[in-house]
């Protein structure tokens, strides 16, 4: 049956609409185009650094300057080129058919730091913006990363109590003063969070002000451990 739909409807590249070989897949001219986050990479943020792969525990430079409130974190994609349009499109074109290769890609990201026991929750979004996108794209991602690794899942483990608006225009620390107290467990869920190993998701990291927050929260809700994952990571120059 999936042969006779291929012959109807041939599977095309998730970018452009070129023919490829399999569902979800990327052409040869995206996939060189999508800038996968491969070797060596900050322990902290996922940023890719030279060295050698095998070196553990090693930091980027903002990782050394900021106090992260969580200890392990990786991302799939550096946001630019080809994975920027793949980033954008999904968070606001309404391409949700993005999120099943974006989990697939954040997994082989993320094997390194899963735990049998860890609970995966996503960054929320305060209610009214998801009532004008009409989706959180990291819940999106972190439902189908959840199913993929057969982990523990919680979409509204956290939530945005204000809304904080956007962050593109602010700098690192207004970052940071924006998102100060804006996420908090909620209510229904604290109880999950006590002793848990806490897998955070979301669809990009910039300054790392938000997954703070999300971390933070969980933190005060006594979590053992946080650790992050992230589609696609804004870096300055690689």
């Amino acid at each position: 049956m999936q042969g006779l739909l291929h012959v109807i409807y041939p599977p095309q590249c998730l970018s452009c609409d070129a023919r490829v070989t399999t569902d979800f897949g990327l052409c040869s001219n995206c996939w060189r185009d999508t800038p996968f986050i491969i070797g060596l990479t900050c322990s902290k943020c996922g940023t890719p650094l030279p060295g050698e792969d095998s070196d553990p525990g090693v930091l980027c430079d903002d990782c050394l300057t900021i106090a992260r409130p969580w200890v392990h974190g990786r991302a799939a994609l550096l946001y630019k080129d080809n994975a920027r349009k793949l980033v954008l499109s999904f968070k606001h074109g309404d391409r949700l058919d993005l999120a099943r290769p974006a989990a697939s890609w954040m997994m082989r990201a993320a094997a390194p730091i899963l735990r049998s026991d860890m609970l995966i929750a996503p960054v929320p979004l305060h209610w009214m913006r998801l009532l004008k996108r009409r989706y959180n794209q990291s819940a999106l991602l972190s439902a189908a990363v959840a199913r993929l690794a057969g982990l523990d899942h919680c979409p509204d483990l956290l939530q945005r109590r204000r809304s904080t608006g956007t962050q593109d225009d602010r700098s690192r620390d207004g970052r940071f003063a924006n998102m100060a107290g804006a996420i908090t467990a909620h209510p229904r869920h604290v109880k999950r969070i006590e002793g848990r190993h806490i897998l955070l998701v979301d669809d990009v990291m910039t300054s790392g002000a938000t997954l703070a927050a999300a971390a933070e929260a969980c933190i005060a809700e006594g979590a053992a451990e946080i650790s992050v994952l992230v589609m696609a990571r804004v870096v300055k120059d690689v």
